[in-house]
């Protein structure tokens, strides 16, 4: 419980500075193992920057985490600090989170116990549009149903998907395959 008193800690000292960068606190985390630390900053966008968040802006903000972490000296001993995005792997929570996600696959886990995957679409206001998409079997076209409108509050757990279509050979009627000319 001392972790979560002290990721509290450390959140309310870097959210000002981290808001001064331009950027979104998504996550502070602890990871202890003797008497060293790891504190982990998990940085985002906010929903209406179209920017990315680019190593440039990561090198900024590290800079300015590292400084009002040791102004404040929250971090008790020696501790190794690591900031970067959330990361593809990490659950969709917030608005922003889908608002950013827009154009990718993501696969939803609604409360009732369905599941919707599929090509996010779009965010309004507390609903996300999702085109579901079936994978096409053997070298077949996917197969692309009618969007579904979800509201935020019925998803349980969301995921972006890695999507890996249209990576690797191109197989069509015009001969053209992997760089091979008719």
């Amino acid at each position: 419980m001392a972790a979560a008193a002290g990721a509290e800690r450390i959140r309310e000292v870097l959210e000002p500075v981290v808001a001064a960068q331009g950027l979104v606190l998504d996550d502070v985390e602890i990871h202890r193992a003797g008497a060293r630390s790891t504190v982990v900053v998990s940085l985002d966008v906010p929903e209406d920057d179209d920017a990315d968040l680019d190593l440039d802006r990561v090198s900024d903000a590290t800079r300015a985490v590292s400084d009002a972490l040791d102004a404040a000296d929250v971090v008790a001993g020696h501790y190794t600090l690591e900031v970067g995005s959330r990361g593809v792997a990490r659950p969709l929570t917030q608005r922003r989170h889908f608002a950013r996600a827009v154009g990718r696959s993501v696969r939803l886990a609604l409360a009732d116990g369905s599941v919707v995957a599929g090509r996010l679409t779009d965010v309004e206001d507390a609903v996300v549009v999702v085109v579901p998409v079936t994978p096409g079997l053997k070298g077949r076209r996917p197969t692309v149903g009618e969007p579904r409108t979800v509201a935020l509050a019925d998803v349980r757990d969301a995921r972006v998907e890695v999507d890996l279509t249209g990576l690797g050979p191109v197989d069509d009627e015009a001969g053209v395959d992997a760089g091979q000319e008719s």
